[in-house]
């Protein structure tokens, strides 16, 4: 069984492994970007827990009255502010607004490399772990839940899917990794699962 000390140090060491970043048009490789696209710096946090049976993964479903991807599963993140000394900064500051997560309480193992979505933001995963529980209350105006799956189901890449749907009158393709009712697709299934292939690796 691997012990918390393992776990985190693979997950350090897979986070130093050398690898560009990842976007929603990976697995279309047809799509054309437009030339001097200004893309918004964003950061999410990816807090896994170690204080219960097994490791797992904190997601939220976003409030369907959002802008932005309502109703999906993410993280909690957001856009960086001009308050925010940086990414990391910003994926606590949001972690805290959106689950109550105290800013002081994850450790901070590393980052993902960047991900740029279709809605123009250049994210940022911030990995980090969880060794004690804290009272979650999501954000009404954001997050209509907050629940978790366990860290292998994510961590295999044998769980992901890819399907598609029409964007834009065009065909696009995606990552999913369903868990039981919650259908975890695009950008973070994506992240998720460039963080599976550097566990693999």
């Amino acid at each position: 069984m691997l012990t918390v000390p393992d776990l985190t140090q693979d997950l350090r060491a897979a986070l130093r492994r050398p690898g560009g970043g990842s976007s929603d048009f990976d697995l279309n490789p047809e799509t054309v970007l437009p030339a001097g696209r200004k893309l918004r710096p964003a950061g999410v946090l990816v807090p896994i827990t170690v204080f219960g049976d097994t490791p797992r993964l904190i997601l939220t479903k976003r409030s369907s009255a959002l802008k932005h991807h309502p109703g999906q599963i993410a993280f909690p993140g957001g856009k960086q502010d001009q308050g925010d000394v940086d990414v990391t900064a910003t994926a606590l500051r949001e972690a805290q607004e959106e689950i109550s997560l105290p800013p002081e309480m994850p450790e901070i193992l590393g980052h993902l490399p960047a991900h740029e979505t279709v809605t123009s933001f250049t994210v940022t995963p911030v990995v980090a772990i969880l060794r004690e529980p804290f009272p979650i209350v999501p954000e009404p105006g954001e997050v209509d839940e907050v629940f978790s799956v366990p860290l292998a189901h994510v961590l295999n890449p044998a769980n992901y899917i890819v399907e598609s749907r029409r964007w834009r009158g065009q065909k696009r393709y995606y990552f999913t990794v369903p868990f039981g009712p919650y259908y975890i697709w695009g950008a973070t299934a994506r992240m998720l699962r460039g963080l599976a292939a550097r566990m693999g690796e």
